[in-house]
């Protein structure tokens, strides 16, 4: 029988194979192909602890005498919404597009090789976003600090005197972000800490899908209060209840590190510039910017 993903004529050929896929394209036994991704001598990633084999660098690595090069990777910004990023990008002239799409999502694009860097503030048990790249499996590629941001509740005026803390959401018109974004992966965690379901929340209809349009939900008295940041809450000047900190990093691919734009993202936040605009949006950190969080394999 031939392997599950083997496409039919005229489907997409998958991005992917499987450890079986790759041992019968190879003609070899599955342990002789685990054999080679230990060694690191197949083209492979493992994803949320599963092998997998990206189908265009393994045809390359089979045509060639080792791992294939990777592709030039579009001058494109994925990830999850950071206003401050977003202000950068566009004063730097870097020319940078930007695909917002969530922490998660943004992940995925840049795995796929259809990025050159991802914002992500993902939560871990014991910090951001290390894990779920090393768990990814990447190769050549580094993860670095963009900021530290002041996270908490946005609240409508009506209710800010009576809300202290998450804790004090019951019942209240809330907005929630799109599966697979940071904050939204964080609204699940407070959720269980304080014992909630969903039901216990009045959920505005649609996702937000940036930071900015959480912040205009409450603002426009479409919701009562949003998991935001600062800045977001100092800009439409509602009330902010801090809970934590995040981190908020950079992941970039070490090939497009040093093209021109990514050079000019980065030279630009090293100015003095940034560090007005950070202090005047309110709620960054600008400390370990730039620091090296994660060096891949």
């Amino acid at each position: 029988m031939a392997p599950e993903s083997h496409s039919s004529p005229g489907a997409e050929a998958p991005i992917y194979l499987t450890t079986r896929e790759v041992a019968d394209l190879l003609r070899v036994k599955e342990r002789k192909v685990y054999d080679l991704a230990a060694a690191d001598e197949i083209p492979h990633r493992r994803i949320t602890g599963k092998l997998l084999f990206p189908r265009a660098e393994l045809q390359a690595w089979i045509d060639g005498d080792g791992p294939a090069e990777p592709a030039e990777r579009p001058a494109v910004l994925t990830g999850s919404h950071d206003p401050l990023l977003d202000w950068a990008v566009r004063e730097s002239g870097a020319g940078l597009a930007t695909l917002l799409n969530g922490s998660a999502e943004g992940l995925e694009v840049y795995d796929q090789g259809r990025a050159a860097l991802a914002g992500l503030h993902l939560p871990e048990d014991d910090g951001w976003n290390r894990r779920s790249v090393a768990a990814r499996g990447l190769r050549d590629c580094v993860l670095v600090g963009w900021a530290k941001r002041a996270r908490g509740l946005i609240l409508a005026p009506e209710v800010a005197d009576r809300v202290a803390g998450f804790g004090d959401l019951r019942g209240l018109r809330v907005v929630m972000r799109q599966p697979g974004a940071g904050a939204a992966a964080l609204f699940d965690r407070l959720l269980d800490e304080h014992g909630f379901t969903p039901s216990d929340l009045r959920p505005y209809d649609a996702p937000a899908r940036t930071e900015s349009d959480a912040a205009a939900a409450v603002a426009a008295g479409e919701a009562e209060a949003a998991l935001g940041i600062e800045a977001m809450a100092r800009q439409f000047n509602l009330a902010f209840r801090p809970i934590l900190t995040e981190n908020f990093d950079l992941l970039i691919d070490r090939r497009a590190y040093f093209t021109d734009p990514v050079q000019d993202l980065l030279a630009f936040a090293r100015g003095e510039a940034l560090q007005r605009k950070a202090l005047a949006m309110g709620g960054y950190d600008l400390g370990e910017a730039g620091v090296v969080r994660w060096l891949s394999p």
